[in-house]
């Protein structure tokens, strides 16, 4: 392969980092739609997907330029202060360096030998994250020699694997003999009704059938009640069941709101069950004095999952599962593999044991190069701002005659609703009308959910940007989308 060298490399780089940093630059500035779509077929032709893979030819003349001009206009455009979608970081430049780097080097830490630098890195940054929710008890995050005292994790390909792996634990704890006879049919999980899916999907892979989850009660704002477990607890145990876990949002995906750890963490302790704490969003308030209370009682936990690629700022995928008692963590997994699992003389250590990855990329050294260049607190300063800039936007929201909020936002999560409708129109269809007629003009992305029987708008504040002047912006757009909605509509 003629091109495969580093004086390829080179100049490969050099074009395409110009590329990036015009679309980082000018995507901050606002100046592009954030989302530019076009049909996917359209899409493939505008690329030139077809000939480039059957010919080649990247490299020669202006195809690499042709090519990434097209690729990037029709990105979602996460640096622009327009993106107030999904749960998906808008990624510092350092983690976008660090997937460079992995992808040049191409090292598989989950054994010590094939990626030591990225191996010694996921212990340090285990350890950071074990500190923040109070499992680390040393200054010294670089120590990677054994303590009972402290707890363990691992990262994963996603927040979806670190919840399967986590519940894998809770069922090894449970009921070690799962690993070689099956899953107990006894087993249940209890938790609320706005669970994340990946909770089902964990479930189904682990052979445990729906009805083995058990809906605890929540409040008006599907916030789980310590009343709700407590019933729950009592149901399953009167069905001859053993609850294998509680699992408590923090914070619910549709809402941002948080569900009261400490309360549910003091029930769990006092009945012996295992309590997972699904913070793929909300551990980041760990970080921000000013929001740490709403993960008070974390560390009564089993188990938590932080995905890093929501509030901290890394790319895709980043995520971690974390356990107060390490043993915990090496009970997950049994099995063996004479190539890979055998007794030797180790330089290091090997991780490959405590994840379903038999293959790891170097994922956190993406959170190390970021913590590496702002350091401590402007990662939690960002966080901080997100939250506080969201209850910002609440207020400015709520005292707008056509829109309302339906709760105060806890974390950089909000919905709302716009209301200059007539009592015949569909309240919620009415909203998804407007967010998919806003998505298509693409100078806007938000996204929608169901929350208290119908469909809201919804806010993820994600780019530290984004500021009121956008959000009156956005709410102008709206207005100028519905009346063009009420006005095409039929009159009775």
């Amino acid at each position: 392969m003629k091109y495969n060298n580093a004086e390829t490399l080179e100049e490969l780089l050099k074009k395409v980092s110009s590329a990036l940093s015009e679309y980082v630059s000018y995507s901050q500035a606002g100046g592009a739609k954030v989302l530019d779509q076009m049909p996917a077929s359209s899409l493939a032709k505008d690329l030139n997907v077809n000939e480039l893979v059957k010919d080649g030819g990247l490299l020669q003349g202006e195809a690499l330029q042709n090519f990434l001009q097209s690729y990037l206009a029709h990105s979602q455009h996460m640096h622009h202060p327009h993106y107030i979608g999904h749960q998906v970081a808008v990624p510092h430049i350092g983690s976008g360096v660090a997937d460079l780097i992995h992808g040049v080097i191409n090292n598989p830490m989950a054994i010590y030998e094939m990626g030591p630098s990225g191996a010694v890195i996921e212990k340090t940054m285990i350890n950071w994250l074990l500190k923040q929710v109070g499992w680390y008890h040393a200054d010294d995050i670089s120590d990677l020699g054994h303590d009972p005292h402290h707890g363990a994790g691992v990262f994963t390909h996603g927040g979806s694997m670190a919840n399967l792996t986590a519940l894998l634990a809770a069922r090894a704890a449970i009921a070690p003999e799962a690993w070689t006879e099956g899953a107990p049919s006894d087993l249940v999980i209890i938790g609320s009704s706005v669970w994340h899916y990946s909770i089902s999907r964990a479930m189904s892979i682990m052979g445990m059938p729906q009805d083995s989850f058990y809906t605890a009660d929540v409040d008006q704002n599907d916030v789980i009640t310590a009343a709700g477990i407590e019933q729950a607890i009592a149901r399953a145990r009167t069905n001859g069941k053993r609850v294998m876990a509680v699992i408590v949002n923090a914070c619910t995906t549709s809402t941002g709101l948080y569900d009261p750890i400490e309360e549910i963490a003091t029930i769990c302790n006092r009945e012996s069950i295992w309590l997972h704490v699904d913070g793929a969003h909300g551990a980041a308030a760990l970080l921000s004095e000013a929001d740490r209370h709403l993960m008070k009682g974390v560390e009564m936990a089993d188990s938590v999952i932080w995905d890093m690629h929501k509030m901290l700022r890394t790319s895709t995928l980043c995520a971690v599962v974390l356990y107060k008692n390490a043993e915990h963590m090496a009970a997950t997994f049994q099995q063996k593999g004479s190539y890979i699992f055998h007794e030797k003389e180790a330089v290091g250590f090997d991780l490959i044991s405590y994840s379903l990855e038999c293959t790891k990329s170097a994922m956190a050294t993406k959170l190390f190069w970021i913590l590496a260049i702002e350091g401590e607190q402007g990662l939690a300063d960002y966080v901080s701002h997100q939250y506080a800039i969201t209850k910002e936007f609440y207020k400015l929201i709520s005292e707008t005659a056509d829109f309302t909020c339906p709760y105060t936002p806890e974390s950089n999560i909000l919905c709302f609703v716009y209301t200059d409708i007539s009592e015949e129109q569909d309240k919620g269809a009415f909203q998804l009308r407007l967010r998919n007629a806003l998505v298509n003009e693409g100078h806007y992305y938000i996204t929608s959910c169901d929350f208290r029987g119908t469909t809201h708008l919804r806010l993820t504040v994600m780019n530290d940007l984004t500021s009121g002047q956008h959000i009156l912006g956005l709410l102008d757009a709206i207005r100028r989308i519905a009346e063009s909605i009420k006005s095409s509509s039929p009159k009775s």
